[in-house]
């Protein structure tokens, strides 16, 4: 509170103002959330940091993380743009293809006072980059609980960790764990499910992978994207070994295909294929995600006809011309004769 009084009079003096009280709070923690948290290649991601009692003059910092083996932490990039923050509590990246880690702050006065940095956030992609990419062996997603699991990771890096989302320390495959050229082994007794990926030294995030451990029944299906046009099969898998009855199968709880034939089929995956799939022997599977990639031609695919269009055309304008030269010519010879 305060009060006045008159300069050089001792005597004089308001009264006291009304009491204001200033509370100093702790240094706040924004929230990042990220959509989709699954991404399909290209498609863009929309970042919002939420913080806490929301007031005028925040400006918004957005960063990419970098994995740093040597503490099982990260260091964080900026992004382009927000150098100086954004007013707006939300940013898009624009066609991002692989996975990738964010985390965002808020800061406000000049000098700046800056909050604290968010809690990293995940945005997974199934798409593998040549540079960095994890292989699941054997090669499906749903496994049995008594089944051994190996993770390996590839890339230019020469040493990398292994992540999980949860993370579950009772795994012999912990979330943090670094390898240099060899592979992790994960196992359960009880069922689980789980996202994998790998990061390297180099900053490089590998795709991410689903892996779910069931006790009696599995679909066997591939872990990462099928190129459209490539044959897959799904198959039903029993702890038993043998299917004496018809087996179902799922597309998106709809049921596709119910006979003695112990798989499904697709001679050649397109985009309307992509879904999730189960299957049904007496027990039912759980579901998961068959994920369609669109294929890339390669170049020579496409510059044959291209090159052969250009010559045929070239070709075509030539004889044009020289038709054209010869019809003049002969016009001005039949004038010259009359």
């Amino acid at each position: 509170m305060c009060k006045g009084r008159l300069r050089g009079d001792w005597y004089s003096s308001t009264k006291w103002s009304e009491a204001t009280t200033v509370t100093v709070s702790h240094q706040p923690k924004p929230v990042l959330t990220v959509s989709p948290s699954w991404l399909s290649p290209g498609a863009s991601v929309i970042l919002n940091c939420e913080v806490e009692h929301p007031s005028a003059g925040w400006r918004f910092y957005w960063y990419k993380a970098v994995p740093k083996l040597s503490g099982d932490s990260y260091s964080y990039e900026l992004l382009p743009g927000s150098s100086s923050g954004t007013e707006q509590d939300s940013y898009m990246v624009h066609g991002q293809t692989h996975t990738a880690g964010y985390v965002c702050r808020a800061g406000r006065g000049d000098p700046v006072f800056y909050t604290q940095y968010s809690e990293l956030k995940l945005v997974w992609s199934a798409d593998v980059d040549p540079a960095a990419s994890l292989t699941v062996s054997p090669d499906r997603v749903q496994h049995f609980t008594s089944d051994s699991v190996s993770l390996s990771c590839e890339g230019n890096s020469t040493e990398w960790r292994v992540r999980r989302f949860p993370e579950d320390r009772s795994l012999s495959c912990p979330s943090k764990w670094r390898m240099t050229g060899s592979t992790c082994k994960i196992s359960t007794s009880q069922s689980s499910a789980a996202v994998y990926w790998c990061e390297s030294g180099s900053g490089e995030f590998s795709n991410s992978v689903n892996i779910t451990f069931q006790n009696d029944i599995i679909l066997l299906s591939p872990v990462l994207p099928v190129t459209e046009g490539d044959p897959v099969s799904l198959s039903c898998k029993l702890t038993t070994e043998n299917l004496p009855f018809n087996v179902e199968f799922y597309k998106n709880d709809k049921l596709v295909q119910n006979d003695t034939r112990l798989e499904l089929n697709i001679s050649a995956v397109s985009k309307s294929d992509e879904g999730f799939y189960k299957c049904k022997v007496m027990k039912e599977s759980a579901q998961s995600w068959v994920s369609v990639k669109l294929s890339r031609p390669g170049v020579s695919s496409f510059l044959v006809p291209l090159i052969t269009g250009l010559v045929c055309g070239l070709f075509l304008i030539i004889l044009l011309m020289l038709l054209f030269c010869y019809k003049k010519s002969k016009g001005e010879f039949f004038i010259l004769i009359h």
